[in-house]
């Protein structure tokens, strides 16, 4: 009798051939089955993995990969499950301690740092690190809603690897500018309609509130400033994505014409400068708190905005 498996991969895919026959290569010795969900790739995607030995089931073309993902889930028969996508890689170390603890009988799910490459850059920062995901686990005690971003839901025992660079899964987010601007376009897409969907109701601050504080919380809050170049762009474009979500939304209402009021436009632009001057203040007596004439004026200066929001 044939034995059961006790790792298998699970990885969706649709036009990331490259991609895919990197990762593929990275689960050998490793995982004893692997299933390759294909979304109607029109590379050679579908080409790779059968001869890679991957098993693989076609899956309709969806905005989002959670019902693929799903779909594998539903495909594997191992003990284990290690769940990819084709631009996130396995290494000889993370493998050699995955492997220990399914020798364990005390844990059933396992939290995995991952290593984000954004633009050809490890970003530490920008609240890019330790980006714990859950990405191995015993069958049946890990579930996903199909909702695009959706957070898994658990039972049973959980673990928390080291987050250490050697334990962490390498991560090819983004390679172009041209590839982050196709993810937001596509994203904003199924946001707008999941916002809508639920009766969500656009106000003026959300344009200008929420890319404001998108930036403030990756670029100060999470010390973004020290991923430099690679972490002031990719904040920025951050709040873009965050701004573009609602944009998109006011187009899905038709483009409702509506009058900036003064209160609504000068009440969330006053919060929104709040919100930076407080973070920057944060941001300065930690890297600048030697002169204490500056700290004064920066502190006068910080007053004056707090006063000026509640006018």
């Amino acid at each position: 009798m044939k034995q059961k498996p006790l790792i298998s991969a699970v990885i969706n895919v649709r036009n990331e051939g490259e991609n895919l026959k990197k990762c593929l290569k990275t689960l050998k010795g490793f995982a004893d089955e692997v299933i390759v969900t294909n979304m109607h790739s029109t590379d050679n995607s579908r080409e790779i993995a059968v001869n890679a030995g991957a098993k693989v089931y076609d899956y309709r073309w969806l905005k989002h990969v959670e019902p693929a993902r799903n779909y594998g889930l539903s495909k594997a028969s191992g003990k284990w499950i290690v769940l990819l996508d084709p631009d996130e890689y396995l290494n000889k170390t993370l493998k050699a301690e995955l492997l220990k603890i399914t020798k364990r009988s005390d844990v059933d799910w396992v939290r995995i740092p991952r290593k984000n490459i954004i633009f050809d850059k490890w970003i530490r920062h920008s609240r890019c690190w330790p980006d714990y995901l859950i990405r191995f686990f015993k069958k049946n005690h890990v579930t996903w809603k199909n909702e695009i971003h959706s957070q898994p839901h658990t039972t049973g025992n959980g673990l928390t690897i080291l987050d250490s660079e050697k334990l962490a899964l390498r991560h090819i987010n983004y390679s172009t500018i041209t590839q982050y601007l196709n993810q937001t376009i596509r994203y904003s897409h199924i946001q707008a309609d999941e916002l809508k969907a639920a009766g969500y109701k656009l106000k003026i601050s959300d344009l200008i509130l929420k890319p404001m504080q998108e930036f403030n919380s990756r670029f100060y809050f999470a010390e973004g400033f020290k991923d430099g170049m690679h972490g002031l762009v990719f904040c920025l474009l951050q709040s873009f994505a965050i701004g573009f979500i609602y944009i998109r939304l006011w187009e899905k209402y038709g483009f409702t014409d509506k009058v900036l009021s003064k209160e609504s436009f000068v009440s969330a632009t006053q919060e929104g400068l709040f919100e930076h001057s407080f973070w920057f203040t944060k941001f300065y007596f930690q890297e600048y708190s030697h002169n204490p004439v500056t700290n004064l004026i920066i502190r006068i200066r910080h007053f004056f905005c707090r006063l000026t929001k509640n006018l």
